[in-house]
């Protein structure tokens, strides 16, 4: 089978009732991506590194764009001219793993102000900022009140439509996903890799570059549980409704809450419990 890209295959040892056997298994990829940027005026450019994030490679130049804008770097996708993979890999059969993100002349970025040492892993995207207080201050956009409504089918409509579309956690079962839905309820996009802020940002970068944005008419669903990161990210983008499969934390509550969101957790088959913003769902 022709594995797709961001999956390894490796040789292990399957027990099954006692018995065993060596055969080939598909593994996501975990590797470093080191985000560059470059930034000034014409004659003046300056080329920093921002940050390195462990991801799946793959959708590096959306994972890029989204990573920007929920930092609050960038607001929207015209702000960056152009973006490439300028370093080679680790290993020779691994994706590049340096990107130049190249930003328009009149951006500003300020590197002393964002005051935070940009390290994230696979499993936390708050690693390394500097408080919880900053992640509350930097917000682009708002969701509408009350708007939009969806019907009990849709919301429970969001897994069935994710589940055909998640390659690669189908062929290894070790991968996250975020989906994007319309007003009414159909898929839109989805994005997938070990970390669950960077299917996040992949999510986001995607809707930027499409032109989608902001996602105020839009929802979002996600594997796994709805920690405070992926709250903050949909509610820079405008998102009025995330679901995911798992439980939300307590902040997670708060944030949406103060933001005006519809936050909806343990999304499985025909139940799910709804947190905050009852108003968006149609009973």
């Amino acid at each position: 089978m022709q594995l797709a890209t961001g999956i390894k295959s490796k040789i292990v040892l399957h027990i099954r009732n006692g018995n065993q056997e060596k055969k080939a298994d598909a593994i996501a990829c975990e590797e470093p991506l080191e985000i560059k940027l470059a930034f000034g005026p014409a004659g003046q450019r300056e080329h920093r590194s921002l940050a390195i994030t462990m991801r799946t490679p793959g959708q590096d130049e959306v994972l890029a764009l989204g990573f920007l804008f929920t930092e609050g770097i960038i607001g929207r996708a015209t702000e960056v001219t152009g973006i490439r993979h300028v370093g080679q890999a680790l290993s020779p059969e691994s994706a590049e793993n340096i990107l130049l993100v190249e930003l328009s002349p009149d951006t500003p970025v300020d590197f002393e102000q964002l005051n935070r040492h940009f390290y994230t892993s696979s499993s936390c995207g708050v690693c390394g900022k500097a408080s919880i207080e900053m992640l509350r201050t930097v917000n682009l956009y708002y969701p509408q009140q009350g708007f939009p409504v969806f019907s009990l089918s849709q919301i429970l409509s969001f897994q069935q439509q994710m589940s055909g579309k998640q390659n690669l956690f189908d062929q290894t079962g070790g991968i996250h996903a975020a989906a994007s839905f319309d007003e009414n309820g159909k898929l839109l996009f989805l994005q997938e890799d070990v970390g669950r802020h960077n299917a996040m940002d992949k999510l986001i970068g995607q809707t930027l570059r499409f032109g989608q944005f902001p996602m105020r008419n839009q929802a979002i669903m996600v594997s796994g549980r709805l920690s405070f990161e992926l709250v903050q990210k949909a509610a820079m983008a405008g998102v009025p409704l995330l679901a995911a499969v798992g439980a939300p934390s307590s902040l997670a509550v708060e944030l949406a809450e103060s933001h005006g969101m519809t936050l909806i957790g343990f999304l499985r088959g025909k139940r799910f419990n709804v947190y905050c913003g009852q108003e968006r769902v149609k009973l």
